[in-house]
């Protein structure tokens, strides 16, 4: 069986998904660089959460095990990019055991043995096992596969048995968040007062007349600052100019671009491989051999989406046919044998709205039906299907709009696959589903399709030359060595027709170099080893060899004058240009005369729908304390100077239509409550975050 087999061969990445020990010798070479604890740099301490600190062994211990989890979904090493996306997950695993789990035994949710089993071996496999146990002929999910792994593991070693402890409680993990974020994003309820505020807010119209007098109306000539104003203004408004630590720096790219001559050896070895990929009899085994992909041979199910590539340029497929070279969007050349095209078991797409009733007695049952009854006839009418399963799903599916996928008829539990399958056409199936598990809305999005295909890939990607990349660093080397401070930095770099490039305001998280992605090395070198005016070494990054200079660093805390000091200006400024406009326009009674003050800069208009909730005024701006100002002041009265950020504006009201009442506001109670439950979750991560406190020094590491 294909995944025991994977399981016994990586047998020590198991041990090491549990044993921290293991770990240093697994990542021994993360653990053992320049930026190791190990080797002298000081705080073992890679965050705090709620108070408590987070050592960098912890840390690695938990991506270590994201790492593993990807591997066995996967079958690869997961690419850079890949692993940024793991520490990041495994930073947000941290910080909800230690958040959340409190929140869970509070509320008494639990993840029941039978729901385990459920998940693991019965109706409802949790995604990641059904990719684990694909049969790579079918490419279908392999029951007999789980079956025979799960039998095994009584007579297992300790450490597989320990592998799939640890599987279950990452499982059970991510059910049980499942059901928090679920159990707030239902709770979501808009009131009929809210309703009818969001009805006002939507529906009360305003034709106003508006004068807007911009900034610039007043010459910078007639205002005067000094460093003493300024520095008030910052003290009184430290909120605004709150600044995190940043570093500027300027740094020379030099490109590892293909030269034609690359590209060249790269045609004229994918065009061999293609005549001899036509040829052979043994397509699986010669695409594995030979191509730089991953999946280089698979099977695509009916629904599945067959590579862009290909599709984009060839109609219709042909079994046996070979199809390229082509050149992706990747920089790769790549092509394509249509290996079989067969029909294979039907497979068809849906979305469902689950309606709990596990547990319950009859007459919660029936109430659960009667609401479930009541979102039906909204999904029959005009509703969006996927917002209605936003708000009233009650599953893992909910938060992506109910969708399900493409499955076949065995995947689901008989009574739903039934129904599903006997449909005649898409569109919402007009009645409930009952099933062991409550009762189901369902959506037929996409009709049964049997058309497979397996397809051989063999890809190279187009990169430079081991020569190309050896005259690459030659230069940026040199240039590193002759260069010990920015101002021979920029004097050669002048000299040698080199482009210096800047990335001012770099964050200790970040990971690009304006179009250069994946430059951490340099990021970690500016906030650890650095100082101002020092030259780096060279950097080798994915495509390019970078030199950078350090040319400014910022610390955390309230910006200093010198750092704002062209924007706090300005708005010194600005408060200073208001009250000289207010001046000059004293005395005039209609805006037609206040225009006439400073007719050259100032425009007069109309709005004839102007919304109560709106915060733009058009032909103005972003104004929302002038919107305020003309929902709250008598028809036909001139208000007074108005301060926005865009200029000083004053309204005349010549009618205000109010929004009319209504008997029933659900609809906006029910766009009030979808927008907010579409938020939970993330506005939950975000405070719980903000509760617990978090200090992530996570960029001194990694």
């Amino acid at each position: 069986m294909a995944l025991i087999k994977k399981i016994r061969q990586r047998t020590s990445l198991a041990i090491g998904v549990i044993a921290v020990g293991l770990i240093f010798f697994l990542v021994g070479g993360d653990i053992l660089s320049p930026n190791s604890t190990l080797l002298g740099r000081g705080s073992n301490t890679v965050g705090e959460i709620a108070g408590e600190k987070i050592s960098y062994e912890e840390y690695v211990q938990k991506i270590e095990e994201a790492k593993f989890s990807f591997q066995q979904n996967t079958g690869r090493t997961p690419s850079e990019n890949e692993m940024y996306s793991l520490r990041e997950q495994a930073w947000q695993a941290l910080i909800v055991e230690r958040m959340f789990a409190e929140q869970y035994e509070e509320l008494g949710m639990m993840v029941s043995d039978a729901e385990l089993v459920d998940m693991v071996q019965g109706r409802n496999i949790v995604a990641e096992l059904r990719q684990q146990l694909t049969n790579p002929e079918t490419g279908e999910f392999d029951r007999e596969q789980l079956i025979a792994f799960l039998q095994s593991l009584d007579d297992a070693d300790p450490q597989q048995r320990a592998f799939w402890a640890q599987q279950e409680r990452l499982f059970a993990d991510a059910r049980l968040r499942i059901k928090y974020d679920n159990l707030l994003s239902t709770a979501v309820y808009a009131s009929k007062a809210e309703g009818k505020l969001e009805h006002k807010m939507e529906n009360t119209v305003a034709d106003v007349d508006h004068l807007f007098i911009p900034y610039y109306a007043v010459s910078d000539n007639d205002v005067q600052v000094t460093d003493s104003e300024l520095k008030d203004y910052i003290k009184k408004n430290k909120d605004k100019f709150q600044v995190r630590n940043s570093r500027d720096i300027e740094y020379v790219a030099f490109p590892l671009t293909p030269s034609a001559e690359d590209s060249a050896q790269v045609r004229r070895e994918i065009e061999r491989l293609t005549e001899e990929l036509r040829a052979t009899e043994s397509d699986s085994v010669f695409a594995i051999r030979n191509s730089e992909t991953n999946n280089a041979f698979r099977t695509y199910q009916a629904g599945e989406t067959l590579p862009n590539t290909l599709t984009t340029n060839v109609e219709n497929l042909e079994k046996g046919a070979v199809y390229g070279p082509f050149l992706t969007q990747r920089s790769t050349f790549v092509t394509y044998k249509v290996s079989d095209k067969f029909d294979g078991t039907p497979r068809m797409r849906a979305s469902h709205i689950l309606f709990a009733t596990e547990g319950m007695d009859e007459n919660q049952k029936a109430e659960v039906r009667n609401q479930a009854e009541a979102v039906l006839q909204q999904a029959r009418g005009d509703e969006d299907f996927a917002t209605l399963a936003m708000q009233h799903g009650q599953d893992g599916t909910s938060q992506r709009g109910g969708d399900l996928g493409w499955f076949g008829k065995d995947d689901f539990i008989e009574e739903f696959s039934n129904v599903t399958y006997a449909a005649k056409s898409t569109g919402v199936i007009p009645r409930l589903v009952e099933t062991e598990y409550g009762f189901h809305i369902i959506k037929v999005t996409e009709m049964p399709k049997t058309q497979a295909h397996k397809i051989a890939t063999v890809e190279l990607e187009l990169i430079a030359s081991d020569m190309t990349r050896n005259e690459a660093y030659r230069n940026a080397d040199y240039f590193a060595a002759s260069s010990s401070n920015q101002k021979e930095f920029r004097d050669n770099a002048q000299q040698e027709n080199y482009r210096v490039l800047q990335a001012n305001g770099l964050d200790q998280g970040s990971r690009n170099l304006n179009n250069i992605s994946n430059a951490r090395e340099v990021i970690r070198w500016a906030f650890n080893d650095a100082s101002v005016n020092k030259v780096s070494d060279v950097f080798e990054l994915d495509n390019a060899y970078v030199v950078a200079v350090l040319t400014d660093k910022t610390e955390e805390g309230t910006a200093s004058l010198e750092q704002v000091r062209e924007e706090v200006t300005t708005l010194v400024k600005n408060e200073k240009k208001a009250k000289i406009i207010a001046d000059k326009l004293q005395g005039k009674n209609s805006l037609e005369d206040m225009k006439a003050v400073f007719d050259g800069d100032a425009s007069l208009g109309n709005t004839p729908d102007l919304r109560l909730g709106s915060t733009v005024i058009p032909g103005v701006g972003f104004a929302p304390r002038a919107i305020g100002k003309v929902f709250g002041i008598e028809s036909g009265k001139v208000s007074q100077p108005i301060k926005e950020d865009v200029g000083v504006i004053l309204v005349k009201v010549n009618n205000v239509t109010p929004a009319g009442e209504l008997s029933d506001y659900s609809r906006y109670q029910s766009q009030l409550t979808t927008n907010s439950s579409q938020r939970t979750a993330y506005m939950l991560m975000m405070a719980m975050e903000e509760l617990a406190e978090v200090k992530d020094y996570r960029y001194r590491f990694f």
